[in-house]
């Protein structure tokens, strides 16, 4: 079995996904706000326009961190697994996506799904990104297996 030795910059990744907790926890505070000032009752997920004026403002405040919780694991997942090989440009990235999905909730905050997008959008690009550090330690993975040929060879006969 292949054994992978952490980095000491890894800590880096590490607190980058303290500092996504940290900005997930603050979306949540603020859907729960909105909840209260627009009197949206739980277990409603998103308001009724029918039943209530603030609805799309809600809506909007809502989505943002529910669209957010939506990527959360796949952007846990490439940072992690991408920060082994490359632990600085992965912590870059991470940093990068977590300013990004910030002015996405605050775009979408604001009632306009449209200004998510002003700064927000580039948070792909730093997914991008991480896919291609994810991609790279795999196939480090791959190409540094320390099982001799030899002796994969006679297990498979």
């Amino acid at each position: 079995m292949a054994s992978v030795r952490l980095a000491r910059e890894y800590g880096y990744v590490v607190l980058v996904l303290v500092l996504y907790v940290f900005l997930n926890t603050w979306m949540l505070t603020q859907v729960y706000q909105a909840r209260v000032k627009y009197e949206v009752p739980y277990p409603n997920l998103y308001a009724q326009e029918s039943e209530n004026k603030n609805a799309n403002l809600f809506n909007c405040i809502q989505r943002g961190h529910q669209n957010s919780l939506e990527m959360m694991p796949i952007f846990f997942v490439l940072l992690l697994l991408g920060g082994i090989q490359h632990p600085l440009i992965s912590t870059g990235l991470g940093v990068f996506y977590v300013v990004t999905r910030y002015f996405y909730f605050t775009g979408y905050s604001t009632g306009d799904p449209d200004n998510r997008l002003q700064i927000g959008e580039w948070n792909l690009l730093a997914l991008l990104g991480l896919i291609l550090c994810t991609i790279s330690f795999g196939i480090q993975l791959l190409r540094n297996s320390s099982v001799p040929k030899k002796e994969l060879q006679a297990k498979n006969e």
